[in-house]
Formats: C-alpha cells, sequence, structure tokens
C-alpha cells in the first residue's frame, strides 16, 4: 500500500539535483533549468566549480561541504535544513556531486522531506562510477571482457567494520567500481586477493575525474597500492577493478584534445563570458569563470538622453566593446527611441565581436580597422569624418587613444558619452577571495588565465590581492591587455589578433609547446 503525502500548505518545494562529476557538460539539462529557479541552493563539496558559477546571483547558495570524513553540516542538519526553507515558501534545490541516489543519502534527505510534509522532485545525475573512468578510456562494460558491473561503496561508518562480501563480487567476473575507498584501497585489495581474484587483475585509481588534473594509475590489483604509495593518491578518486582497465591507453581521448588537461581562468564579465567558455570546452580545457570585472549601466545618464534627442545630428555613432552595443540599446528600448530615426547615421565597431552584438539588434558596421583597438579604430574613422559630429557611448574608463586619434581629423565634433561603469573584482561572488583564486591556480593541473581587455587583469588583481604573479600563465588579448598583466610580473602570451578565436588558438600554441617540451 502506497501511503499518500499531506503536505504543508503554503510550503516551498525541494529538488534533490545530481550535478554530475564535476565536467560542466555532463550536467544535465533539467538539472539546470531547476537550478536556474532555485531561490535556495544548498550543495556539496564535490560539486564542481564550473556548475556553482550556474547558482543564480538572487539564490541563497549554503556549502554543506560534505566529503568523507569531512563534514561542515551533518547529514541529520542538511535534511532540516532543507525543509526549514522549503517552509519559508521557497524553492529549494539540493545539489549533490553525482546522482543523489547512489550513495548520495538522497533517500535520508527524502524520508525527512516526507515527515514534513514537503512537496519534492528528484532529478538524476550522471555518476562518477561510469563517467571517470569513461573519461579515462576505460569502458565499464566490454563484451569481450566482462558482462556485469558493480558499483560499491568503499566507505564505511566510523568504528564499523567494512561490510563487503568480496566472495560475491569476485565470483561475478563483472567491473567492479568503488566509490569512496581511496582510504581503504590497501583493504579492498587484499579482500579481493583472499577471495580469489588472480593477482594479475588490471586495476586503477582514478582521481579528480573529469577535470582537467584527472589523474590515473593502471596496475594490478597485487600492486595498485603500491604503486599508489609511490605517485600519491588525490582524492576526490575512484578504484576501478577488471580487465577493462587494461584499455585505458589504449581508449584514453581526453588528452588528445587540443586543450586536454588544460585549466582556464576565464575573467571576463559574465554575461559576455559563455560563447567563450563554450568553444574552449569543446576544445577539452576546463574553464573555471572568475569574472574579475563587472559593468553597470549608468542611471539617469542625461547626457546620452540629451545624444538621443539630438540623434539626427550625428554622422556616426562609435562602439568600443559589446557591453557599450547591449547597454546603448537597452537604454534605447527604456526611453522607447524609434530605431527609424537612425536613418542616416552610420556605425564604427573595434572588432568583430562589437560588430557580432551590434547585429543582433538588426544594424551591421559600416567601419571596423584591421587592427582591433582604439588607436586603429580612432585613425580609421579620422579618415571618413571630417568635419562631422560623433557620438562614442562606451565605459567612463574607454582608451584615450581613440580620441587622441580622432581629434586629428579636422572638424570633428566627438561626444564622448560614460554609459557604464567597470567595477573590479569579485565582490559579487559570495566564494570570492584571495584565498579562491589562489587555490584555483594549485589545482595540479596546467593552469591558464585569460584576459580579454586590461580592466580583466586589473579585476584579476584586485581580487586576488598578494598571491605570486610571476606564477600566473596570462594569454593576452591585445598590446595593452598584455602591458597591464606584464606590469604585474605575469608570464604573458598574446594573441595574434583581438579575436576570441584567436586568443584560444594562442592558448593552443603555448599548451602545445610546453607539452612537446616535456618529451
Amino acid at each position: 500500500m502506497v501511503n499518500e503525502m499531506k503536505t504543508v500548505k503554503g510550503a516551498g518545494k525541494v529538488w534533490l539535483v545530481g550535478a554530475g562529476p564535476s565536467d560542466a557538460g555532463l550536467f544535465t539539462l533539467k538539472g539546470h533549468q531547476v537550478l536556474t529557479d532555485a531561490e535556495v541552493v544548498v550543495y556539496d563539496a564535490l560539486v564542481g566549480p564550473a556548475i556553482l558559477a550556474m547558482i543564480p546571483d538572487t539564490a541563497e547558495a549554503i556549502n554543506v561541504g560534505k566529503r568523507s570524513s569531512n563534514h561542515t553540516m551533518r547529514q541529520e542538519q542538511i535534511s532540516e535544513l532543507l525543509a526549514e526553507k522549503a517552509k519559508e515558501g521557497k524553492r529549494v534545490v539540493r545539489l549533490k556531486g553525482g546522482d543523489p541516489f547512489l550513495f548520495g543519502r538522497g533517500g535520508e534527505e527524502l524520508e525527512v522531506l516526507i515527515r514534513e510534509g514537503i512537496s519534492y522532485e528528484v532529478v538524476p545525475g550522471v555518476t562518477s562510477a561510469i563517467s571517470v573512468p569513461a573519461y579515462q578510456g576505460i569502458p565499464v562494460t566490454h563484451r569481450d571482457y566482462c558482462s556485469s558491473v558493480h558499483i560499491i561503496t568503499g566507505h564505511k561508518r566510523e568504528g564499523e567494520a567494512c561490510d563487503i562480501d568480496f566472495e560475491a563480487l569476485v565470483r561475478t567476473r563483472g567491473t567492479l567500481v568503488f566509490l569512496m575507498g581511496v582510504s581503504a584501497l590497501e583493504m579492498i585489495c587484499e579482500g579481493l586477493l583472499a577471495a580469489g581474484m588472480k593477482k594479475d587483475m588490471p586495476a586503477a585509481l582514478l582521481s579528480k575525474g573529469t577535470t582537467a588534473a584527472q589523474k590515473r594509475i593502471v596496475a594490478t590489483v597485487s600492486t595498485l597500492p603500491e604503486e599508489v604509495a609511490r605517485q600519491g593518491a588525490v582524492t576526490p578518486a575512484i578504484i576501478v577493478v577488471g580487465e577493462v582497465c587494461a584499455l585505458a591507453d589504449t581508449f584514453s581521448w581526453v588528452d588528445r584534445l587540443s586543450l586536454g588537461g588544460v585549466r582556464v581562468l576565464l575573467t571576463r564579465p559574465r554575461e559576455l563570458s559563455g560563447t567563450t567558455a563554450q568553444k574552449l570546452r569543446k576544445c577539452g580545457a576546463e574553464v573555471i569563470e572568475l569574472p574579475a570585472i563587472r559593468t553597470k549601466a549608468r542611471e539617469n545618464n542625461t547626457a546620452l538622453q540629451q545624444a538621443l534627442t539630438d540623434i539626427s545630428d550625428y554622422a556616426w555613432i562609435v562602439f568600443t566593446s559589446p557591453t557599450g552595443v547591449r547597454v546603448f540599446f537597452e537604454e534605447l528600448q527604456r526611453q522607447r527611441f524609434d530605431v527609424r530615426r537612425f536613418s542616416g547615421v552610420k556605425f564604427a565597431v573595434i572588432g568583430t565581436g562589437t560588430a557580432k552584438e551590434l547585429e543582433k539588434h538588426g544594424f551591421y558596421a559600416d567601419l571596423m580597422p584591421e587592427v582591433f583597438d582604439a588607436a586603429h579604430l580612432g585613425a580609421a574613422l579620422a579618415k571618413v569624418c571630417s568635419h562631422a559630429r560623433v557620438l562614442i557611448p562606451r565605459a567612463a574608463i574607454g582608451s584615450p587613444e581613440l580620441l587622441a586619434e580622432l581629434q586629428k581629423a579636422e572638424g570633428v565634433q566627438a561626444d564622448d558619452i560614460a554609459i557604464y561603469d567597470t567595477v573590479y573584482g569579485l565582490e559579487e561572488d559570495p566564494e570570492a577571495s584571495p584565498v579562491q583564486i589562489k587555490r584555483e591556480l594549485e589545482q595540479g593541473a596546467e593552469t591558464y588565465v585569460l584576459f580579454t581587455s586590461a580592466s580583466t587583469v586589473k579585476g584579476f588583481a584586485a581580487a586576488a590581492g598578494d598571491i605570486a604573479y610571476t606564477d600566473v600563465q596570462a594569454i593576452c588579448i591585445g598590446a595593452q591587455t598584455k602591458a597591464a598583466a606584464d606590469a604585474y610580473g605575469m608570464q604573458t602570451y598574446m594573441a595574434e589578433c583581438a579575436t576570441i578565436d584567436s586568443l584560444i588558438e594562442k592558448l593552443e600554441e603555448v599548451h602545445r609547446e610546453k607539452h612537446q617540451n616535456t618529451f
């Protein structure tokens, strides 16, 4: 008989969401949709940073820090917290690494929610038991090697013996995947050998799976503990035992991608980072979004409002960034501005990214310099706009080189209007601190920081504080950006031209050269 759950009237709802192993690309579409609508997010330590970056700014984010033998909050307290937040009428997401029901204690949380009359849903996640071996070239099943896979927890309650029937596992002749078993590795291997498993059975320890720092140690059941002791084990990690482990070198694929094993800290504003992050992940990079600057549109901008009133007097409107385009057209919408009044006005942009943003509003650039920087934009404009009035809606800290070149043209009246401010640092990110940035730079992977403007360099430094900048590998979009990074003593590399594609190509080149030099 199924008991009907009595729900609390006016209460909110809880979603148990599996976040997957770490790679943001393995987070499910439904999980992302639910997370986007969350008002409260309760998350574990094993949730990847790229997924944490998806938590809405408006949501209350609560880190309960669950990891083996290290709990910020006990399970009983977490379950009560979920019910408490839901009773406040809020949409609560319980974000758990992997899958909520695979050793994720999701069932225990549901028991409390049912007892308290709280509505809930479960969104399954991609489990590390399947995905981590896959990212290391190990298929957990292969008909030439095995016909079953078995997932076992290697974690035991404090003060209790590990309750694993090793003889039954050996009899299955299938692939064995032990989660949370690193501390019990020696005991697991000894148990399997005592139960009759052959000594030369392939076995592997896979750490930090699906991240740029992922590592595999492949040996045999009899030699794996010794090999792990020699090379060092890093958690989180899983243990895989079975003939399929011998396929790892043959089937490995992540390290063959152009940016496989590379970790990228992306510093541009969050609203501009989506396409860049997508391109980097397609190349195999692990992307961590750390927006080093924020942009804030200026309210009650009387100078801009007057310019819009006089728009027919302008021959050119000049945009120096995608953000400038976005903020400008947002103001037009607020003013209910009729774009037909742009008849006769031409548009100039600093580069392809800005041109693409302009095209979203149905306009195409009439002028774009061959070199995408302020000086070349000003010089190109100076050749075509003598005795003309020019509107330049841009950031308050815009480069002076644009005006310096533009004013070389005879009779030019340039109205340089600040329409947004640039805020340095990561103040709005609840996790942001010099400690966090230092931690992101020391994750054991080949790590680079991508800078798309001098402002992102300054914002990064404002957030990072007193770190060892000489250890920062900076990929810079142009000369001004590189100069800003050089001023901090970073290891700098500059893209051939000021585009995101060129920036990524430079990153690939640097990574390739470093990788070649290791052989």
